[in-house]
């Protein structure tokens, strides 16, 4: 069955959450110059940063909890709703070209699926059956885990799949702008980020979208790098997809092994395009077959190999 009030409580307890509370400072909002408008719309996102650093010790957590299911072979999944599930599909795209993930690895599920992607399917995110089926669709089960994005923490698609994920044993995970909210009772572990009320009540594309997208961005990118993906600053797993790409491959293998960029570029040909391959090359003088060896030996963390 679909509910449309899981948590929430109704109008009372909508009007209780502070992203949906009339903030007085800009209740003459529509009466400013753009300029001033904008610099009080700065102001504001200048508040999320420090919101976001008081529950870095939660997002950690989450992140040691989720990089150890992906290091196991599991996958990593979003679920959200509006432009809290934007964020998240945005996030998951990025991880094939930047970190070489098989695409299954990071997955976002959209409710509402693709055409909420482009446009406001509003209803969508009340339909908890659907949450269920995405969830056992896609054999979701103790080997993987799931990151539930609502900015209101009360989303009812977000909070029936934590509940349905947490029954089939995957490690969950809250990510919220309120605070004690039915989405953090609904997961193993929760991130809240109360970002305060938005320049424009209720709309939560503003200060809450940015909060999560921080804190998307620390939980993909922080467990890549516990995965080995990186290697110091540079993206060593990285796709080459175009001329761009191969530009910043051969800067990164000729950065990394202290070698001319004719050099590098010759050793990224024979590895395949593949950077930490082109550089266990170069600095051990092996072929491409010896070079994979010995990065599989050290289980793909180039840093094993060649220490800081």
């Amino acid at each position: 069955m679909n509910d449309r009030t899981v948590g929430s409580g109704g109008s009372e307890g909508l009007r209780r959450l502070s992203t949906e509370q009339a903030d007085d400072r800009y209740g003459g909002l529509d009466r400013l110059s753009t300029l001033e408008l904008v610099e009080e719309m700065n102001r504001a996102d200048a508040t999320v940063p420090a919101a976001v650093g008081e529950a870095l010790p939660d997002v950690a957590a989450a992140i040691e909890a989720i990089a150890a299911r992906l290091e196991a072979g599991g996958r990593l999944f979003y679920f959200g709703a509006g432009s809290a599930g934007r964020m998240a599909v945005m996030d998951a795209a990025e991880c094939p070209p930047t970190f070489s993930t098989p695409p299954e690895t990071v997955q976002a599920v959209l409710a509402g699926g693709e055409r909420a992607m482009t446009g406001a399917l509003e209803g969508a995110e009340d339909d908890t059956d659907a949450a269920r089926e995405a969830v056992e669709a896609r054999g979701i089960g103790a080997g993987d885990a799931v990151v539930g994005v609502s900015a209101s923490g009360r989303t009812p698609f977000v909070v029936a799949a934590l509940r349905a994920a947490c029954e089939r044993g995957a490690a969950t995970v809250g990510l919220s702008c309120n605070v004690a909210t039915p989405v953090s009772e609904a997961a193993e572990r929760a991130i809240e980020v109360p970002v305060g009320p938005e320049v424009i009540a209720g709309s939560t594309r503003l200060k809450s979208a940015t909060a999560q997208k921080l804190v998307l961005n620390m939980i993909s990118t922080a467990a890549m790098v516990r995965l080995g993906r990186t290697y110091g600053t540079y993206m060593v797993d990285m796709r080459v997809l175009n001329s761009k790409l191969a530009a910043r491959a051969v800067n990164m293998v000729s950065d990394i092994c202290g070698v001319p960029e004719d050099e590098a570029e010759a050793a990224l040909e024979k590895s395949g395009d593949r950077v930490k391959t082109a550089v266990v090359m170069l600095m051990f003088g092996l072929g491409p077959e010896q070079a994979d060896a010995r990065l599989e030996e050290a289980g793909g963390h180039l840093s094993r190999l060649l220490g800081s």
